[in-house]
């Protein structure tokens, strides 16, 4: 597991990109029969990703946590992100995911494991978890049960749709909020007008990428932005103080998911348009 410590914001004024890039973006999460994960020292938030072909994957407690199993002081939440469909075994109960559908697991849960319900059609799961301090139930959720939000509009580039899975008023966790947001096609931006919330951090999967596009991932303070130019599968890691916007060579979906102070979705900060420099 690889470790990712936090950063101040005067001192992200002077970062050059190979810094950034470093610091923030998660460039590898999907390598065939391995799990790969990122702690980040943003709200203790672990960003994985899950490829299993051959193989079921154990999802296991690695040093850093200095726990007995994963979850023993946690919760997660998965994300099929792929046509494949994923078959997560839980102490013994089978769950299987469709595209787009979650599985919310929480505290306490000792054996997770991850594989594809077809070789010929290998899964992708992506999952983010965050600290707990009480166990809830074990639920899964369909993408039309994910309350869907149309937003935006065409005139402005940013018409789409935001599905919201694991938040107050859906799966219940202790912290852990997850969603996605499809982008129609024509449309490239997400979240702007920007905004912050500094009681919370967010990480960012952006896929549904072809190989030639390319997301111009937003980041910094509102008087100090910078970009990050990500790639399809890609992971940004955005710190409480940061906007976290992004425009796209072409459309494109991502997963949101949020940890920190409060379990309240629309705590947002907006940033003026001329504030943004």
């Amino acid at each position: 597991m690889e470790v990712r410590h936090a950063t101040n914001p005067e001192d992200f004024k002077h970062y050059t990109t190979e810094r950034l890039r470093k610091d923030f973006l998660i460039e590898s999460l999907f390598e065939q029969d391995r799990i790969q994960m990122t702690y980040s020292h943003y709200d203790r938030m672990v960003v994985g990703g899950a490829a299993p072909v051959l193989e079921s994957l154990k999802l296991e407690a690695a040093d850093t946590l200095k726990t007995d199993y994963f979850l023993e002081r946690r919760e997660i939440g998965f994300l099929n992100i792929s046509e494949g469909t994923a078959v997560i075994t839980v102490d013994g109960e089978v769950y299987e995911l469709n595209r787009l559908e979650v599985l919310y697991v929480g505290k306490g849960k000792r054996d997770i494991s991850i594989a594809s319900k077809e070789q010929s059609q290998p899964a992708k799961v992506y999952f983010c978890s965050t600290p707990a301090h009480k166990e809830l139930e074990t639920r899964k959720m369909t993408v039309e049960e994910a309350n869907p939000s149309h937003l935006g509009s065409q005139e402005t580039s940013n018409e789409r749709i935001l599905y919201k899975y694991i938040h107050a008023d859906g799966i219940q966790s202790c912290q852990l909020m997850l969603g996605v947001t499809s982008l129609k096609a024509g449309s490239i931006w997400n979240t702007m007008p920007a905004h912050v919330h500094d009681r919370r951090m967010e990480a960012y999967l952006y896929f549904d990428l072809k190989a030639d596009a390319r997301v111009f991932h937003m980041m910094g303070e509102p008087s100090e932005t910078r970009h990050l130019v990500v790639a399809n599968e890609q992971a940004i890691l955005s710190p409480p103080w940061s906007i976290h916007s992004g425009a796209g060579t072409s459309s494109y979906t991502f997963c949101w998911a949020m940890a920190g102070e409060n379990y309240t979705f629309t705590d947002m900060d907006a940033v003026r348009m001329d504030a943004l420099k």
